[in-house]
């Protein structure tokens, strides 16, 4: 599998990210503090599976929360790991907590 999922390293590379997708977006947020981290590091590899099964169909990008505190503002993220599936900007769904694959697909299929 190819790691398809996107990494942007500060705010201003997540917007240029969105503002260039021409199919919607699903951001998952992720933290690095000690009880965020066990749960984000269980859904890195879920993530990495997301972006193979539905690529052309969606952008997966991977957002640290303390690098990308504008989205996490505006998208109403309260905690990791956390999803916002964004279609021009706007979010369409959001998530939080760890998920299994079924209940990421099942997700992604009810709001894609």
């Amino acid at each position: 599998m190819t790691n398809r999922v996107q990494r942007p390293h500060e705010e201003a590379e997540f917007e240029f990210i969105l503002a260039r997708a021409d199919v919607p977006v699903l951001a998952y947020f992720y933290g690095v503090w000690p009880k965020a981290a066990a749960a984000c590091k269980e859904m890195d590899a879920l993530v990495r599976e997301v972006a193979d099964v539905y690529q052309g169909r969606l952008i997966v990008v991977r957002a640290d929360i303390a690098r990308c505190p504008g989205p996490v503002r505006r998208y109403g993220v309260t905690g990791a790991p956390s999803f916002v599936l964004i279609d021009r900007g706007e979010a369409r769904a959001a998530g939080s907590g760890p998920m299994s694959m079924t209940a990421l697909q099942e997700f992604l299929d009810a709001h894609l």
